[in-house]
Order: structure tokens, then sequence, then C-alpha cells
């Protein structure tokens, strides 16, 4: 395993360039297969563990199950001061009578301070610790003004609840705004920003906002100045829920187009001719990028996470890394 420090300009710690996805643990994936896995993730070095306080509910759980469940393990392994825990707010149910849905009607509870200042202490409380390392609002919120959210997560830091602040799903334009903004407050601005992202692009279209963008990527380089704090970038489904090893799995998310089909078996063919599999070679893409972000990965089984874990030293060579970034004409 390696590891890479984050930091907002003000507070910095180090975390694994692997990210363990937990959406489905207490849920889809048994608590004595989360456990399992957890533990081997923390075996092999894995420091980084994602979560949120809505998960889980569209599969009939209550939101809370994957929070609770880290919660209850870390208390058991008393491994709590070696992790860095990450949780999300923001995209619970507004209405619990209502689904939520990633189209409008939404029914999410957005980013108001009151929203921050209620959800936050009771995510610490499931999760069992008494600070959140990064903390997400899950889903960008324009119709709370960008100052009172930016100014309830300085709030947060301030108290010492959480370490670093971040947003997903987000427009760039958005992520400079709010940063400026903190840095107008005179407060940590956001260091994380967790968007989807893979070796599958999705065809461009107006208001997609939840795909890390050439822009983002050119944002991130941009950082690490006085007047640009750090800024990490995290990747949610980087292997497409199974999209990227199955070449018979449906492609979703505006990303099933012939392009994705075509570098999809570009994959396959890369990954035979190294020895690695499609997966691990997604993975390792992402991690040895010019903007390298760090993959959340989300697993069911043992077998899922050492494939997984095989990513974190797999180094591709230039010659391959071009091969895989060739554009149409280029080998002409």
């Amino acid at each position: 395993m390696h590891y890479r420090t984050v930091s907002d300009g003000v507070t910095s710690f180090d975390v694994s360039t692997l990210c363990l996805g937990t959406m489905n643990f207490g849920t889809r994936t048994d608590d004595e297969t989360s456990r399992a896995i957890l533990d081997r993730f923390i075996e092999a070095g894995g420091t980084f563990i994602d979560t949120a306080n809505n998960y889980s509910v569209w599969a009939g759980g209550s939101g809370r199950d994957s929070e609770e469940l880290l919660g209850r393990w870390m208390t058991e392994r008393g491994n709590r001061d070696s992790l860095r825990i990450a949780t999300k707010l923001g995209a619970a149910q507004k209405d619990s009578s209502k689904p939520l849905s990633s189209t409008p009607p939404t029914n999410f509870e957005g980013l108001s301070s009151e929203v921050i200042r209620r959800q936050a202490p009771a995510s610490a409380k499931h999760l069992g610790i008494d600070h959140i390392d990064v903390l997400y609002g899950h889903v960008d919120d324009r119709d709370t003004d960008l100052a009172e959210t930016v100014a309830a997560f300085g709030e947060l830091q301030r108290d010492g609840l959480i370490g670093i602040a971040g947003i997903s799903n987000v427009a760039t334009w958005r992520v400079v705004e709010a940063r400026e903004e903190a840095r107008r407050q005179g407060i940590a601005p956001y260091g994380f920003v967790q968007q989807q992202y893979s070796y599958l692009h999705p065809a461009p279209k107006y208001g997609r906002n939840n795909f890390v963008t050439p822009g983002l990527l050119d944002y991130a380089a941009s950082v690490g100045t006085p007047e640009r704090p750090p800024l990490a970038i995290t990747a949610y489904s980087p292997l497409h829920q199974g999209g990227i090893s199955r070449l018979d799995k449906q492609l979703w998310g505006g990303v099933d187009h012939p392009t994705s089909h075509a570098r999809r078996a570009l994959l396959h063919e890369v990954a035979a001719d190294i020895g690695a599999t499609p997966n691990q070679v997604a993975l390792a893409w992402l991690l040895g990028a010019a903007v390298p972000v760090i993959p959340v990965v989300g697993v069911s089984s043992l077998a899922q996470l050492e494939e997984a874990l095989g990513a974190a030293d797999l180094v591709l060579d230039d010659d391959v890394r071009d091969r895989l970034d060739a554009e149409p004409g280029d080998e002409g």
C-alpha cells in the first residue's frame, strides 16, 4: 500500500492511496463479510474508509447502516486512531415518506447550516468517534447560499468535530467559488472533491456535474500555494460497478457510447498483455495519472478486495499508458 498527504492548508494527514468504500456494508454485504473485508484492508495497510449517512436507504436500509457497522467494528478492534474516516451529509431524505432520486425531485436535505450542524454530530455518534477526518457535502446544494454552507463547515472545523471538509457531485466552478468564499471568511477551504471517475468517460452533457472533468484536474494541478491550498480528488465508481471487468455488462450514467466500448475493449487487451486484470489496470491508470486521484473502491467480497489491492503496486509503463490514452488517429 502507498500513502499520500492530504491537506486543506490548515489540517494535514496521510491516507492510503486506495480508499475503501463501504456503501453496502451492513445491508447488501452482510456483517460477517463486511468485517472480514475491513480486517483485510487494514492488514494490507489501508487507512482510508468512506461512508455516508444515507447509504442503502434504496435497499431497505436505514441510511446509517454503514456508519453503524463501522462504529461497531472500530470499537471491537480498537483501531480508530490508525484510520481516516470520511462520511457525507446533505443527501439523506428530506421527507422520509418519499424516495431518494438522482434526478428531480431528489428529496435531499441539502446543505443548509441547520442540516450540517444537526447531521455532522449524528454521524460522529453513529460512527462512535469524537471527530470525523473528512466530511463531504454529498451533493452540491444550489438552493442554499454558498456562504452559509461554507461557514457551517468552518464552524465544525473550529469546534474540532471535523478535520477537512469536502464536496461531492459538483460543478468545478462551484468548487472554486466555495474555496474563494472560505478565503474571504478566513476559514479552511474544501480540501476534497469526490466525483465519479473511471477509465470510461461520459458523453458531454449540460448539467452533468457528477464526473471529474479535465477542468477539475487542471485546477487540482494548480494547487499547493498560499492562494490555492491543496485539493485532493477522490473517485467513486472507478470500476463502474462491474462495467470495467465485464464486456457484456450494460454501461450507465452517460458512459454507454461507442468510445467507452472501444476503450473498455482496449483495457482488456492491455490487461491481458501485461498479466493483470482489467480492474487492476483501470485502478493503476487512476493512481499513476499526471494528476493522481484516490479511487474509492467498493467491494462485496474478499476476492474483489484482493484484486483491488493488487492495483496498489501496479505501475503502468509510459508506453502502456500512451497506448491506453491514445486518441483515434494517434497511431498514424
